[in-house]
């Protein structure tokens, strides 16, 4: 199980072909910062040309459906994703789950059926608003994790979590530091919890308006453990000085 930071870059429903040689200059940087793990979840679309070309980059898809095949228009199963050349499937995201629905039941069947096709996955979870204010985030996010979560022999080990406060994504707003610690300490607690020991080496990234002005704070919060970055990952400006964060002060 790696311990090195891990920074992935969900595109969302952005990308075309031209956008190709964002992700080549985004591979070539990553390649200078080997303590890091780089991944971009490109659009369906792009994924087998995106992985074709990457040499240092992990390429991932942004879901899965529960069904590896069958008459379901629109939908894309995990072994087509494997086929395409991703080795991860982000699941849950809180647009997914807001947008479409999604409940921790179908997240949790979702990683089962990505982790069956060979896929490592990254299970989202996080607060509203609402719940901040009203003092119930750790208690919604444990909920999350709880019913969201694969267990298995051997799973743990192709499990990241990412930790997306809802009002934060895409906003511009960011959870003090402080907040981002407690909530990550309080989500590995519940990952020693589900998983034993093995809770222990599971990467838990920050998700929410990360990008080059914060990335370095966030990343030296208590049990952060890499970032899930948004619109700021679709340039090899913005995105890989988020990376060069995440690689820490160069050693003495």
């Amino acid at each position: 199980m790696t311990t090195r930071p891990f920074v992935v870059g969900n595109w969302k429903m952005n990308g075309l072909r031209a956008n190709l040689a964002e992700a080549r200059a985004i591979d070539r940087g990553a390649a200078r910062h080997p303590g890091v793990r780089v991944a971009i979840a490109p659009p369906f679309t792009l994924i087998a040309a995106m992985a074709e070309q990457a040499e240092t980059m992990a390429i991932g898809g942004q879901d899965c459906h529960v069904a590896a095949s069958g008459a379901y228009t629109g939908d894309v199963g995990a072994p087509m994703l494997a086929d395409a050349g991703a080795v991860f499937t982000i699941l849950g995201h809180s647009e997914r789950r807001a947008n479409h629905g999604e409940s921790d039941a179908l997240v949790r069947a979702k990683a089962e059926a990505a982790l069956a096709a060979g896929l490592e996955v990254i299970v989202c979870v996080g607060e509203t608003e609402a719940e901040r204010d009203a003092g119930q985030a750790e208690t919604v996010v444990c909920a999350q994790l709880d019913g969201s979560l694969p267990t298995g022999e051997g799973v743990p080990a192709r499990v990241t979590v990412a930790y997306e406060p809802v009002w934060a994504i895409g906003t511009g707003r960011v959870p003090s530091v402080a907040d981002v610690g407690a909530m990550h300490r309080a989500i590995r607690t519940r990952l020693l919890a589900i998983y034993g020991e093995d809770g222990a080496g599971i990467a838990i990234l920050y998700g929410g308006s990360v990008n080059p002005g914060n990335a370095a704070e966030l990343m030296a919060a208590d049990e952060v453990g890499g970032a899930l970055v948004g619109g700021a990952s679709l340039t090899a400006e913005n995105f890989l000085p988020i990376v060069l964060a995440a690689a820490g002060p160069p050693s003495e």
